[in-house]
């Protein structure tokens, strides 16, 4: 936690020391704290948003809280913080008393609760990371002066701010003065009655039905990163390809690996022209990569000087370096002729069949002009296909590969055995859905986004033998006329189709399935190269119908995290999905093959995270060799940080002890799934909105219910005489070398806390095996809680009063204080150190 002097630097601009002031300097002092707090309710209006301490967002906790259960639904809570905060709870509500509790007892539980709120940030003005926390939520103007009126001697259990303090100590108009928040709608308890807050709070849409996403900048520098995939080999590695024949290894920390996992940019065809499509297109793990580093790529080749193909190879990893290729490994699997320079296809991917799925271009040009139906409805040409093939074997012709055995047009003598659909024009970028994380819904499907020709541009699911349309129809719309009203077409419809008025290149994404962003599990998320435009498709699962949903870059205020942009290059080439799930999408803002500004985004959930400790996972170690480029973030964030604040250390403390009678009070304590205690201590985990509780500086308590700070040397308490113990051992005992007792620490208002102090005697050389067995070890601590001054003590039976169990005594008189009348202590063991008894009862 910050100092006391930094925390409340933010508090004491509102009321300054004015004893020096003459009325004047006290004017103009005003007029200024006026304008400063206008400006400043200004920008908390724009910047006010659902937020936790942590600056993340809030979220739905996995189980249910008990103590603060108004915000059990949706906030900033897990089950380990509710406990926290209600043990603390319960702890001020046993220094407070029973008739303290009865008038506070809401008004403080409320004001803990905040912690828990889904604007708690707000509250506690942690939404700028670099303003001190609040050590006290801010408290409407009503609502704080009743707290102070009733409970001003609370104050000091819950902040140790000596500005705080004293304010509390004048009178409730300086100490609600420091307390309230500028902004009326989001000081407590408004902000609990603020419609306009609750009513689309944790929802990825505003009210307009757009999804309010943000992103964080994960890569940069890159020359038109076409595709970014990962192994699948636990690493959690991402391989982004450039258009230009690179790929890099990037791993979890951000960091790049400075030598390239493939470097095949001698072979690669490209230019630097503008738009280009030819390139290095496509890459994709075997499905047991880990086991056996292959690995296939796509990419466009000249062959001669003239002719030119796309090539579809397999690979392998180095035998002695997991971050890169064997780069004599290649094995060509396919050549393919272009007949020009565009629509050249280039995904690959392995569906959950384990097959190998290539998606190719109809071969270029306008209009697929090639033959009488052109290359997409001619099923023995392997242009305009999507192709499925097994890698794990080969053909009796000699072809590096295997047919698999239900390809759809195996039979047909005039068609090509490789096809698995067909009537696509130029499919750029496909996925597989992996399925809903509980119901497994979804799983296996192939999603696809195909570039349309003058009208538009569609989504389309494939389908074993499905026909797609091209040439004859693009869209839900006739393209051939001829082809279209041909009966024998039964082709498929897109799931979803849209105008060039609204884009004109469709790339396609992702369905999420992620676990951070519980609020974009199951939507289809994809772009438009040439306008950056973001959308988005949910399903409708009865009639099977999709909708479209509007993606909108959040505002500022709803951006305001640390790390995040609300803005990205125009021309989205790629989408990709990490091992974990989530999803990114790259982009540049100048589209040539050569172009340094390619970069990668991470989407962002900014209204809704998932629960904390729900999506951890542990990746396999990395074996690095060489060296490891850091990321260097190039964009500029919202907040203008790049980087997310750390709070504090979490500290692990003992919280002051409960009185026994406390426990059989009459009142009820909600349940609470609290960890066991120990030593009579609660352990507590102490978060920097509040000071922890042993800081805070308590009232003296009298001297008569204090242990003597200062060890007295007394009259030991006359004991039984051990059997077998002689004059020759006391003697021997008083020989010994005398030892200083350890000094007893003082103990604040709310707890004692005496250490054990005892120790075993040195055993005489006359004692018997059999009587070292009667006198053990003392290997338990020594703890002694006095009642409060002025405490009231609450209404129980004085038989169900327990005492504490063990006392340290050093002379009688000591003794018969602390003695209950008509009870004896039971005297189970005793020793002596250095001349001194200790009674253990």
């Amino acid at each position: 936690m910050l100092k006391e002097q930094d925390s409340m630097s933010h508090y004491r601009t509102k009321c300054p020391d004015s004893s020096f002031l003459n009325s004047r300097t006290k004017w103009m002092r005003g007029l200024f704290i006026s304008v400063c707090i206008i400006l400043f309710s200004c920008l908390r209006l724009t910047l006010a948003h659902p937020q936790c301490l942590d600056y993340q967002p809030p979220f739905k906790p996995l189980y249910h809280i008990e103590f603060c259960n108004q915000h059990g639904n949706f906030g900033c809570c897990d089950q380990q913080m509710d406990n926290r905060i209600g043990m603390s709870y319960w702890d001020i509500m046993d220094l407070i008393g029973e008739e303290a509790y009865e008038a506070c007892g809401d008004l403080v539980k409320d004001i803990m609760c905040q912690e828990c709120s889904p604007y708690a940030a707000h509250l506690f003005d942690a939404e700028d990371p670099y303003t001190p926390v609040r050590h006290i939520p801010g408290l409407c103007s009503a609502y704080c002066s009743e707290f102070h009126r009733k409970c001003h001697f609370v104050v000091k259990y819950l902040t140790n701010s000596r500005t705080l303090l004293e304010a509390c100590e004048k009178d409730d108009l300086h100490f609600c003065n420091i307390i309230d928040l500028p902004d009326q709608d989001y000081c407590f308890p408004n902000v609990l009655r603020n419609n306009e807050l609750y009513s689309n709070l944790g929802k990825v849409e505003d009210p307009k039905g757009c999804l309010q996403l943000c992103l964080m900048e994960v890569a940069n520098g890159l020359r038109n990163p076409v595709l970014m995939v990962h192994s699948g080999d636990d690493t959690h590695r991402m391989f982004v390809a450039e258009q230009v024949g690179f790929v890099w290894v990037y791993l979890r920390d951000g960091s790049r690996i400075e030598k390239p996992f493939l470097d095949i940019s001698g072979e690669v065809l490209t230019t630097q022209w503008l738009g280009d499509e030819r390139g290095f297109l496509g890459l994709a793990f075997h499905p047991k990569y880990k086991n056996n580093g292959r690995f296939f790529i796509y990419y466009s080749i000249l062959v001669n000087g003239m002719l030119e193909k796309v090539r579809i190879s397999e690979m392998k990893v180095s035998a002695h370096d997991m971050n890169a290729a064997d780069p004599h490994s290649e094995r060509v699997l396919l050549e393919i002729d272009e007949p020009a320079a565009n629509h050249n296809g280039g995904q690959l991917l392995f569906g959950l069949d384990g097959y190998l799925y290539i998606f190719t271009g109809d071969g270029g040009k306008a209009g697929d002009p090639f033959g009488k139906f052109g290359n997409s409805q001619n099923r023995s040409a392997l242009l305009g296909k999507a192709l499925r093939i097994d890698v794990d074997g080969s053909r009796k012709d000699g072809k590096p590969y295997k047919i698999p055995p239900d390809n759809p047009f195996i039979r047909e003598s005039n068609a090509k055995p490789e096809v698995y659909a067909y009537g696509v024009r130029n499919m750029w970028r496909c996925s597989v859905d992996r399925g809903d994380p509980v119901t497994q819904y979804g799983r296996g499907r192939i999603f696809c986004g195909d570039v349309g020709q003058n009208r538009y541009e569609e989504i389309d699911i494939i389908v074993k033998g499905g026909n797609y349309g091209w040439r004859a129809k693009e869209g839900f719309e006739c393209f051939d006329v001829k082809l279209c009203q041909n009966s024998s077409l039964d082709d498929i419809l897109p799931i979803f189709a849209y105008g060039h008025h609204v884009g004109k290149s469709v790339t396609g994404g992702y369905v999420y399935r992620g676990c951070e962003s519980p609020n974009l599990n199951g939507l289809y998320i994809f772009g438009d190269f040439m306008n950056g435009r973001l959308m988005a498709l949910e399903e409708d699962k009865e009639p099977g119908s999709w909708k479209e949903k509007n993606v909108c870059m959040g505002d500022t205020k709803t951006c305001s995290f640390p790390g995040l942009i609300n803005q990205h290059h125009k021309f989205i080439i790629s989408f990709a999905e990490d091992e974990a799930g989530e999803l990114y999408f790259l982009a540049t803002s100048y589209p040539s093959a050569m172009s340094p500004f390619g970069t990668v985004y991470k989407f962002v959930d900014p209204s809704r995270r998932a629960p904390p400790g729900k999506c951890k996972y542990k990746p396999l170690p990395v074996k690095i060799r060489g060296k490891k480029v850091a990321f260097v973030p190039r964009e500029l964030t919202v907040l203008g940080i790049d980087v997310t604040p750390t709070r504090p250390l979490i500290e692990k403390i003992i919280n002051p002890t409960k009185p026994s009678s406390t426990r059989q009070s009459s009142r009820t304590k909600p349940a609470t799934s609290a960890p066991e205690k120990k030593h009579r201590g609660i352990q507590v985990y102490v978060t920097p909105t509040r000071p922890p509780l042993e800081k805070i500086i308590n009232p003296t308590k009298p001297a008569a219910t204090r242990q003597s700070t200062r060890t007295k040397p007394t009259t030991s308490v006359p004991q039984k005489k051990h059997p077998g113990q002689n004059s020759t051992a006391k003697l021997h005992q008083k020989k010994t070398k005398k030892t200083t007792q350890p000094k007893e620490k003082q103990s604040n208002a709310r707890t004692k806390e005496v250490k054990n102090v005892a120790s075993h005697s040195r055993k005489s050389k006359l004692q018997s095996k059999k009587e070292r067995k009667d006198t053990g070890k003392l290997s338990h601590k020594l703890s002694v809680k006095g009642p409060r001054a002025g405490q009231k003590t609450k209404p129980t039976k004085p038989k169900e009063e327990t005492k504490p169990a063990v006392l340290l005594q050093k002379t009688k008189k000591a003794e018969k204080e602390i003695k209950k009348p008509n009870s004896k202590p039971k005297v189970n063991n005793k020793s002596k150190v250095n001349g001194s008894t200790i009674i253990l009862k």
